[in-house]
């Protein structure tokens, strides 16, 4: 209490984010327990009947599960392959721009589609890549080719999926990067020009091992969401043809769970999901610690 007395405007800024954690992720926690049990709403938590595992064992036997399983973990892999890196190689490319004007136009322009809602990119994606009316296939059409249908056709799904989210949230990713370089000592880059090394050199020698240990975190916390993947976009761009791929566990839980009112499987869905992200997490910060860096805790 006493150090608490002495730091007590410290945390009291801290004050809305713990708030945040108690009552929208601690508090819920006992709604896990309908994963346990035939819930019925009527009924409320404790007062439904409880039968163990048996949702769990229903997922497990489903032959949807591998499906939505392989769906998932292949979206979220191409995420953290693909997109992980490109707000750290935005972030180096914005902070060596010396004309402070143009980098904040700059800056603003990549932040701003993070504030675009997702039906509006489906809308955006649609009106460039319909079959029929969409720009893309005009400019095609205007050359001699042949139309494309590139929201019915398999092949392209995972790249829009990918290019999507690219351009949505790649310039809010760069936040925290441009902070972490930042506050880089500029001793080290005078340093190393008196060293005789350029800019790619500055980079790879001071920038990247500087923010090394951000990236990690922000790596291991994303590895944390391997089973987590953005309904809102998936939902907006499934359709009959393209539903093997994108039937992943989010959007099965909502036909599942809320459309069909299966709230203890869906529940059980969900803490699935977790278990697997808790394990990624424990695992990599464990081989991160052992590769001498900090980790997460």
């Amino acid at each position: 209490m006493k150090r608490i007395a002495s730091h007590k405007y410290l945390y009291l800024l801290g004050l809305p984010g713990m708030l945040f954690f108690i009552v929208f992720k601690y508090m819920p926690l006992y709604g896990i327990l309908i994963a346990f049990e035939d819930y019925s709403p009527f009924l409320g938590v404790w007062k439904s009947e409880w039968i163990g595992l048996e949702h769990f064992r229903r997922l497990f036997v489903d032959p949807d599960f591998w499906l939505l399983l392989r769906n998932s973990f292949t979206i979220s892999l191409l995420t953290l392959v693909l997109l992980f890196p490109a707000p750290i190689a935005l972030a180096l490319l914005l902070s060596e721009l010396r004309w402070k004007v143009y980098k904040r136009v700059v800056q603003s322009v990549v932040y701003l589609p993070h504030f675009i809602s997702w039906v509006l990119v489906a809308s955006l994606t649609y009106l460039f890549l319909s079959s029929e009316q969409g720009l893309v296939n005009k400019i095609i059409l205007h050359f001699g080719g042949e139309s494309v249908k590139f929201l019915f056709d398999t092949r392209y799904f995972y790249p829009i999926v990918v290019l999507q989210s690219m351009w949505k949230e790649i310039g809010w990713g760069t936040i925290i990067y441009l902070a972490a370089i930042a506050g880089v000592d500029p001793a080290l880059y005078e340093a190393a020009r008196m060293d005789g090394a350029g800019k790619w050199r500055q980079i790879r020698h001071v920038t990247l091992p500087a923010i090394v240990p951000t990236i990690v975190i922000l790596f291991l916390l994303n590895l944390g969401h391997m089973l987590e993947v953005n309904f809102e976009q998936l939902w907006l761009l499934q359709n009959p043809l393209n539903t093997r791929l994108s039937e992943v566990f989010d959007t099965y839980v909502y036909k599942i769970g809320i459309l069909g009112a299966n709230f203890s499987y869906s529940a059980a869905i969900g803490m699935f999901k977790s278990v697997v992200g808790l394990v990624l997490v424990l695992l990599s910060n464990a081989v991160v610690k052992r590769r001498g860096q900090e980790g997460i805790w």
